[in-house]
């Protein structure tokens, strides 16, 4: 089912959550709707376990980021991985977190609801894991790790929109550099 659920992932990826029909997810996946719901549930279920999948496929960068042993690292990491991940062309180009229900009818605000908890969730760990690295006096004691986080997350999601632009690798590798050149350090 790993393969089916890859195969709703690219749908979901490519098209947003309510611009994949069912039609569309059911023909991806080689399966019928009675099959799909009898594995996966509903579409707003199928799509959570699409993202759940997402954030853990081996090229994922965001969370392995926050491993690093500096927050300079952490920052590098993230940002060159989303330079490499969201521009690569072996799949949708973007982030299907961040592009995944930016805009959606009422039908779909759970699953909007979802990618927003989510992204914020993210967003937490990241000031969390920066929080760490200020008290061990890798980030200067001034630096507001909230706006640190917020304003990385923001480079990130906007890399997402650049990617889905036509951006390349290198000229995400450039933001991303532009970004270190400027991030606080001891």
């Amino acid at each position: 089912m790993e393969k089916a659920l890859e195969k709703a992932l690219d749908v979901f990826w490519r098209k947003g959550y309510d611009g994949a029909s069912l039609s569309d997810l059911t023909e991806a996946m080689g399966i019928n709707k009675p099959s799909l719901y009898s594995a996966f549930g509903n579409k707003e279920q199928l799509f959570l376990k699409a993202i759940e999948l997402y954030e853990n496929r081996p090229c994922a960068f965001f969370y392995p980021a926050l491993q690093q042993p500096t927050a300079y690292q952490v920052a590098e990491h993230m940002l060159f991985g989303a330079a490499t991940s969201m521009a690569d062309t072996s799949h949708p180009h973007g982030c299907v977190v961040v592009q995944g229900a930016l805009s959606c009818s009422e039908a779909a605000e759970t699953v909007k609801a979802a990618l927003i908890a989510r992204r914020r969730n993210g967003e937490l760990a990241l000031r969390e894991r920066l929080e760490q690295a200020r008290e061990q006096g890798d980030l200067p004691a001034e630096v507001d790790t909230a706006v640190l986080a917020r304003y990385l997350g923001t480079v990130l999601q906007g890399m997402a929109i650049q990617a889905t632009n036509g951006a390349t690798p290198e000229e995400l590798k450039q933001v991303a550099q532009l970004t270190l050149d400027n991030f606080p350090r001891r």
